[in-house]
């Protein structure tokens, strides 16, 4: 399985400037996306693009902002369809961006149902090619509590930080 984009990024949260990209290169394969252990029948529609701006306040009484941007898929089946290649999906986002304005950074959650369930939340996964399809795999977008990943975060970073500094043989143990 190869990813398309060998980028820094998060494998389970991108952003619609790096699915963009990644798809950018298989314009002409299939484009698959996977959730709840399945994958999307191949008459899926893109219904609904839409941009949003929000701001809140969170768990810990901290301003928040962001931009985040939902693509609505229904999960239907229409006689005879194929999966529709990447280049399409792309040229839909090019289109919903010739009126309404798309930040490449935001946040990318998908809502998908079938028109029977109710449409749930999902993040995106890097595109990845498997068997002449590109696969984007969907995961359930969870809650979280904004302070504590801030808090998390930092000490990701020291711990990276004093693995990553001078030891006293003279190299540092990330190398």
């Amino acid at each position: 399985m190869d990813t398309l984009n060998n980028s820094k990024i998060e494998n389970d949260d991108i952003t619609l400037g790096e699915l963009l990209k990644a798809l950018s290169g298989a314009r002409d394969l299939p484009l698959v996306f996977h959730y709840d252990g399945q994958p999307v029948k191949a008459g899926y529609h893109v219904t609904e693009v839409k941009a949003g701006q929000f701001s809140a306040l969170d768990c810990g009484a901290n301003p928040e902002a962001w931009t985040e941007l939902f693509v609505q898929l229904w999960d239907i089946d229409e006689g005879g369809r194929t999966h529709m290649p990447a280049g399409k999906f792309a040229a839909i986002i090019r289109k919903v961006s010739d009126h309404v304005s798309l930040d490449d950074s935001a946040k990318l959650t998908f809502e998908v149902s079938d028109g029977v369930r109710p449409m749930q939340l999902y993040r995106a996964a890097l595109p990845a090619l498997r068997m002449a399809q590109v696969h984007i795999d969907l995961s359930p977008r969870p809650a979280s509590c904004k302070p504590r990943d801030r808090w998390l975060a930092e000490q990701d970073r020291k711990v990276a930080a004093a693995c990553c500094g001078p030891t006293e043989q003279g190299g540092g143990c990330c190398s």
